[in-house]
């Protein structure tokens, strides 16, 4: 398998993204999913990443960030990351906000167009089928279930097809050296501390 170079990494990257985009949508306007007004956020919620290739392409647009935004950001992961541990520490889960958002209220990203795979997809009703077969269903947030109380026929995204796209786009970015690699476990927080990605 060729090494794709990470301007080609990024371009399919960004095609899988908008596919994923496409798909909430189908599922949400039937819904009525919006975040708009919830009382939640969920640039609150404890997420973690694990590809290379996000990681690389959310550090391509902090790159493109003016520079004294950009060591704003880095503080404020850093105090996130700082949060987070603690809050583990005490056996609790972290409920911190994302160094990325710049408007606490609106849940706004200050990365949008760079945004990682699990920040497009949650919210709505989705499915996953492990490779041993199972089925693994996430009945969307708070508020979609909130909504979705009442219907027969709940939309859900079957996010299936676009994570073995992203599975095999991460072996092309990577490359050889995938297996030798620490497994990616991290909050956004913690790539902007770490800094980019090291492939070798």
């Amino acid at each position: 398998m060729n090494k794709l170079t990470p301007k080609a990494a990024f371009r399919k990257l960004a095609a899988i993204y908008d596919k994923m985009v496409a798909r909430y949508d189908e599922a949400a306007t039937p819904i009525g999913m919006t975040c708009e007004g919830c009382d939640d956020n969920c640039c609150l919620s404890f997420f973690q990443h694990h590809t290379y290739v996000e990681w690389a392409y959310m550090w391509e647009g902090l790159n493109k960030l003016p520079a004294d935004r950009l060591e704003e950001i880095k503080a404020r992961a850093q105090d996130y990351v700082d949060q987070a541990q603690a809050a583990l520490a005490r056996g609790e889960r972290p409920h911190v906000m994302c160094p990325l958002n710049i408007d606490e209220k609106q849940g706004i990203c200050g990365l949008y167009e760079h945004r990682l795979m699990i920040c497009r997809m949650h919210g709505v009703p989705n499915l996953l089928t492990r490779h041993t077969g199972q089925e693994v269903r996430f009945p969307g947030c708070h508020r979609c279930q909130e909504m979705t109380g009442g219907m027969e026929n709940v939309p859900f995204v079957d996010r299936t097809p676009m994570y073995r796209d992203l599975v095999m786009l991460e072996m092309q970015f990577v490359g050889k050296n995938l297996r030798n690699l620490p497994k990616v476990d991290h909050t956004i927080a913690e790539m902007i501390v770490i800094g980019p990605p090291r492939l070798k």
